[in-house]
């Protein structure tokens, strides 16, 4: 045994896993690709027939403590999915095409089978988003961490036309906004989830709470992000959206009001959908305050678009024919004074599931 292997770093186990991951690497493949899978770089030959005046959009992230969840459930299949969204769909709310991601993987230990698993998530979610994972890195880190824990993150970039770009300078006053439905909590908010339902509550993930219709805790939390990236191109292509936020950490108002200029405010109609279970499990079960459920959560919406009016018919056609559950939640208007910052008020209550 080697002095490195005695110190609990597995290269075999390493090359192991890069062969067992190569199937689901090539699924994410694209025409821009050059060369293949265990290069010290990935390449790849930008089209600039298709971007001839290209901006390249790049955007960093990770999955959180829902990590945590698989971990405890031994499934690893679908973290990568959630990994994946995170990413891209923050590179298509400037109206960036995603090209190609690259992933990290940091472990106590390295077992071939999961990373493979691991990494065949990231793949399926490179193949909804429609980018190439170009390569990436597992490390060992015995003594750091505990055998059975990891953590991951990944690097996408995008490129989008520079006349094309989205975002505040295209939003006006009397533009409404199209809610794209969450698949549920999605990946943010999962430390406060931990603390009210597992922590505090002292619920199993094998609970199955009757606001979850017979559903166990922990296949809910696991439910993978919905990932928006296609959608939203296709919107920007074809109803001219003008921008998109990604509802993420800080909820619906901390993330609309990224794409707003000064002086425009935007109103969102609770009334208008209906948040799956869970929120209301996390709310009634946490004593949470409606102000703490919107900060932290998406509450059912996983993306906004944002477009002129006599666009909203077309783009909630197109959403339906994706499969994308989508409705109009509200509008922008003129704030008090063009100078004014903008903001965006939640009205209403929810309607009852």
């Amino acid at each position: 045994m080697s002095r490195y292997a005695a110190a609990g770093v597995d290269i075999a186990a390493g090359e192991r896993a890069v062969e067992l991951l190569r199937d689901s690497v090539k699924r994410t493949g694209r025409p821009e690709l050059l060369g293949g899978l265990g290069g010290f770089a990935g390449l790849f030959q930008l089209d600039l027939t298709r971007y001839p005046n290209p901006v390249l959009a790049s955007s960093t992230d990770g999955v959180g403590t829902k990590l945590a969840i698989a971990q405890a459930l031994d499934r690893h299949d679908t973290i990568g999915i959630d990994l994946v969204a995170m990413v891209v769909d923050d590179l298509v709310v400037v109206g960036a095409e995603p090209l190609f991601l690259t992933d990290y993987i940091a472990t106590g230990k390295v077992v071939p089978e999961k990373i493979a698993t691991i990494v065949g998530g990231i793949a399926e979610g490179c193949v909804q988003a429609g980018c190439a994972l170009v390569g990436g890195e597992t490390a060992e880190h015995p003594g750091v961490m505990r055998p059975a824990d990891y953590d991951i993150s990944g690097t996408g970039v995008g490129v989008v036309n520079a006349d094309a770009v989205l975002g505040p300078e295209r939003v006006v006053p009397g533009d409404v906004l199209i809610a794209l439905g969450s698949s549920g909590l999605h990946s943010n908010g999962y430390s406060l989830v931990r603390h009210v339902l597992l922590d505090t509550a002292g619920l199993s993930l094998a609970a199955r709470p009757a606001l979850l219709g017979g559903r166990t805790l922990g296949d809910e939390l696991l439910v993978p992000t919905r990932i928006y990236a296609a959608d939203c191109l296709a919107l920007a292509a074809e109803c001219g959206a003008h921008a998109f936020a990604h509802i993420t950490g800080g909820g619906l108002a901390g993330n609309l009001i990224r794409v707003l200029p000064d002086g425009v405010r935007a109103v969102v109609d609770r009334a208008t959908w209906a948040p799956q279970p869970i929120f209301e499990l996390l709310r009634t079960t946490g004593d949470l305050a409606q102000a703490d459920m919107d900060e932290t959560f998406n509450m059912g919406v996983g993306m906004m678009a944002v477009l002129a009016p006599e666009r909203a018919g077309d783009a909630l056609d197109l959403l339906a024919a994706r499969g994308v559950p989508a409705w109009q939640v509200g509008a922008t208007d003129a704030a008090s004074s063009p100078s004014a910052p903008p903001s965006v008020e939640l009205v209403g209550a929810f309607a009852a599931s």
